[in-house]
């Protein structure tokens, strides 16, 4: 737009209004540039002056800060210190508190250990107190049954004798009278014979003589053909019957009888 004026005006103006327009443009261009020097050196200074400022402030700014965030992290840190140590003073009550059980069961076990072993013991010795009287009437029944045997055994001991004795008395006129001899020459005496003078025999007892089984009795030797089984198993005695024969008689039953003979 500046060149189209200025190609109007030198279309409009003379050539003495040619120069002085040049004159003009000139003196405006170097006033433009004399300007621009002028402004641009003063805002060079300007800002050559603002600059250290700007810079110590924004140093001081950014010094300020961190010694801000010490100053605002010290607290901070002192309190996160703090809080550990506040923590631990709180939880030593509460240890305390629970030490306090642990520490007095510790206390109670032997007490309890020494309740538990006394208690045992008691036990143990009620025990053997019970099984000693256990033992003591045990052995007291028993001495009281073996006292009932053997008065019981006494009792038919003397029954026995009192009842061989009359059977003896009843058979006199059944066997021979004392002093009285067998067809061979054998003499019966009561002292020798008879229920008085019983004896219990071993079936591999006495001799074995001519193939034969001897028993001695009242001095003599008897034998017989054979020998009933209860002859072993209970006491016999010997005696000459009125017929001048020798007989076995079972001392507990006279009822039991058999002939023998001298060898």
């Amino acid at each position: 737009m500046d060149e189209r004026c200025v190609v109007e005006r030198k279309r409009q103006t003379g050539p003495g209004e040619e120069r002085s327009g040049s004159d003009w443009r000139q003196m405006e261009a170097t006033f433009m540039k004399a300007f621009g020097i002028i402004s641009t050196t003063a805002l060079f200074l300007l800002l050559g002056a603002n600059l250290p400022a700007f810079a110590q402030e924004e140093h001081h700014d950014e010094g300020a800060k961190p010694a801000q965030h010490e100053e605002q992290a010290k607290p901070a840190a002192k309190q996160e210190q703090a809080k550990p140590q506040k923590q631990e003073e709180q939880a030593k009550p509460a240890k305390q508190e629970q030490a306090k059980p642990e520490k007095q069961q510790q206390e109670a076990k032997p007490q309890k250990q020494e309740q538990q072993a006394k208690s045992q013991e008691q036990h143990q010795q009620q025990q053997a107190k019970g099984q000693q009287q256990q033992q003591e009437n045990q052995q007291q029944q028993e001495n009281q049954h073996q006292q009932q045997v053997k008065t019981r055994q006494n009792e038919e001991k003397s029954q026995q004798h009192q009842q061989a004795n009359g059977q003896a008395q009843e058979s006199q006129g059944k066997y021979a009278r004392n002093g009285q001899k067998d067809r061979d020459g054998h003499e019966y005496n009561e002292s020798r014979f008879g229920p008085n003078h019983h004896a219990r025999f071993e079936e591999n007892g006495g001799r074995y003589y001519n193939g034969r089984r001897e028993y001695s009795y009242g001095g003599y030797w008897f034998y017989a053909g054979a020998y009933p089984a209860w002859f072993y198993q209970q006491d016999v005695y010997f005696i000459l019957g009125a017929d001048g024969l020798w007989y076995a008689v079972a001392y507990n039953d006279p009822s039991l009888i058999f002939r023998v003979n001298i060898g």
